[in-house]
């Protein structure tokens, strides 16, 4: 059985996010980078059988609904219940979510943080 990895690139979402008065008036950009990991079975990787594989279509929408119809003081709050949509499907067995805060620092590109989870065997 093969590690498959799914990874999704610079999402650019939408959201509250912050606990300055300013911050919790009008959304702000955030870019997300997430990365699953879930074994790719034989009826997944040589039949081409589409019911064994993840649907990343389904996570990213989960995501979106999440952060564009959230508010959130901190960020680690946000990275969190991002990776929480990340792992609902029992195959996922290691899953890594970095959020970007861009023009968060004035000097800096943008603030990030990254939380990952692991399957407990």
């Amino acid at each position: 059985m093969q590690n498959a990895i799914i990874n999704i690139t610079n999402l650019r979402l939408r959201t509250y996010i912050g606990f300055n008065p300013d911050e919790r008036e009008k959304k702000q950009d955030v870019v997300i980078n997430i990365e699953i990991h879930y074994p790719a079975d034989y009826e997944c990787v040589s039949a081409d059988e589409v019911s064994h594989a993840l649907n990343y279509k389904t996570v990213t929408k989960a995501v979106i609904a999440l952060v564009e119809d959230g508010h959130f003081l901190l960020l680690e709050k946000l990275v969190a219940d991002i990776l929480a949509k990340c792992n609902v499907h029992p195959s996922v067995t290691y899953a890594r979510v970095r959020v970007d805060k861009p023009h968060a620092l004035r000097f800096a590109d943008s603030v990030s943080l990254t939380l990952d989870w692991t399957r407990k065997v």
